[in-house]
């Protein structure tokens, strides 16, 4: 069987690490989907999305020079949703932002900046160095 770009295969998660699963496809080839390629959404523990032995769509998105084949389950599941027709809603346009809530909306999201930063100011002044 020959590997081409943009090929999507049945494979088996054959093992799982902290970056990635490793993807038994057919003939006994063995490809990686890397922790980004998982899921549209952040994934912060793979076991949550992949368990050892189960069946999963990937598509075959490169093969590096070492042979090593690159696999994607987000893009796999792309290719399957159908896609919505442009027209289906028609757009209203909205009416243009006072200032008054143009300010409001710039302090919502100010805070909400400053908040996440000061949050991760603290962890990392609590490591020991």
């Amino acid at each position: 069987m020959e590997l081409t770009i943009g090929t999507i295969f049945e494979g088996k998660v054959k093992t799982i690490t902290n970056y990635g699963a490793f993807i038994q496809l057919p003939e006994g080839r063995t490809g990686m989907v890397h922790i980004s390629e998982i899921s549209h959404v952040y994934v912060s523990d793979i076991h949550q999305h992949l368990s050892p032995g189960q069946v999963v769509k990937v598509k075959l998105i490169g093969i590096d020079e070492a042979g090593r084949i690159s696999l994607s389950i987000k893009r796999a599941q792309e290719q399957e949703r159908p896609q919505r027709p442009a027209a289906a809603k028609p757009a209203v346009p909205k009416a243009p932002l006072t200032f008054e809530e143009k300010l409001k909306q710039f302090m919502s999201d100010s805070d909400s900046k400053i908040s996440g930063c000061r949050q991760y100011e603290h962890r990392t002044k609590s490591r020991k160095r």
